[in-house]
């Protein structure tokens, strides 16, 4: 197991995304770990989803009465960036703050371009004039696209992006890649697989889903139900996170004696795909249970199976041995765990059924 050489008492962080699913969720846990962390926030608030969530998200953090400053802001204004950099001089950036979606960048592909193609430059150029113990960006199993072999290994080739919002998360690991070597920034990549959750994005499967059926509305299964998704829980990715943010890639020199960039790749999933129809019938049983969803729930007319649609790929299947031999850690929480908690965020929420 690597050491940690990244001590985090004392020190200033910057989250990215800081509103987000994983962003909040991640500074919730640093507060709780580090007594004397101060952390610095910035997000856009953008309206791709419920806004009402990310600020919901925001005032909890604000409850905890912490060293916790937020700035609404674009990463890929520059002036903003470096302003932040200059005044709160963070050791530590998490770089959370991204368009996510593979459907959306189909239709929106400007918004991919500005935040995780400019903004992630702005990142880079500014943690090379202000240098940083550890970059620690996010990246995604997207990159994975359509590969044959499974589980994917961050060893595996990923140059056959099914859509553009996959091919710019290979583009950060590219260009952090290039600034690791030329300036010698530790940087690590994580590959997220699938996460999920109470208070999570709700344009992910297991909420729309949650959404439609508690309007009566049909759900549409793709692939005619046979794709299989590696689901990770949150708090599985954010232990995830933490104990990866205590490391940074070892400075070490190469064969012919130049330095090797520090750089470093993981994967973060769950090791074990599930069915899209199995995960919708532990879905629907927890929604059951919580009573969003009344016991006689005819779902069977409220489902269709439908074709794949175009970015979308058929598996997710994360190898994680190298996580687990690095860091000790194995993300491990059940669907069912996991898709309980939700039910019951959801229920508190949004209200239980009559």
């Amino acid at each position: 197991m690597l050491i940690e050489n990244v001590s985090l008492s004392g020190k200033t962080v910057l989250v990215t995304g800081a509103a987000g699913f994983i962003g909040a969720n991640l500074v919730k846990r640093l507060f709780a770990d580090v007594k004397d962390i101060r952390i610095v926030g910035i997000d856009s608030i953008t309206d791709y989803y419920d806004v009402n969530i990310k600020y919901g998200r925001l005032e909890q953090i604000a409850s905890l009465g912490r060293d916790w400053t937020f700035i609404k802001g674009n990463i890929a204004d520059r002036e903003v960036l470096e302003g932040i950099f200059r005044d709160y001089a963070p050791t530590v950036v998490v770089n959370l703050a991204a368009q996510a979606g593979v459907r959306y960048s189909i239709t929106n592909p400007d918004a991919y371009i500005e935040s995780n193609m400019i903004g992630f430059y702005n990142i880079l150029e500014c943690c090379r004039h202000y240098p940083v113990e550890h970059l620690v960006y996010a990246s995604s199993s997207s990159v994975y696209g359509t590969n044959k072999k499974v589980p994917y290994s961050t060893d595996d080739k990923v140059d056959n992006p099914v859509s553009l919002y996959a091919a710019t998360k290979k583009s950060n690991e590219l260009m952090a890649h290039a600034y690791s070597k030329l300036y010698d920034i530790p940087s690590t990549g994580l590959r997220f697989f699938t996460v999920y959750g109470p208070a999570g994005r709700p344009d992910m499967a297991y909420f729309g889903f949650t959404d439609k059926l508690r309007k009566g509305e049909t759900i549409k299964i793709f692939n005619y139900g046979n794709c299989k998704r590696d689901f990770t829980y949150i708090d599985d990715i954010v232990e995830g996170v933490v104990r990866i943010i205590g490391h940074a890639p070892e400075r070490q020199k190469g064969e012919d004696g130049l330095p090797l960039p520090p750089y470093e790749v993981y994967n973060i999933g769950n090791s074990s795909p599930e069915n899209l129809l199995d995960f919708v019938q532990i879905l629907q049983e927890e929604l059951i249970a919580a009573k969003v969803l009344p016991q006689d729930y005819d779902f069977e007319s409220h489902k269709e199976l439908v074709p794949m649609q175009p970015g979308d790929v058929p598996v997710t299947f994360a190898d994680t041995e190298p996580l687990e031999r690095d860091f000790g850690f194995r993300p491990s929480t059940s669907l069912r765990t996991g898709l309980r908690n939700f039910a019951q965020w959801y229920a508190e929420y949004y209200g239980t059924i009559e």
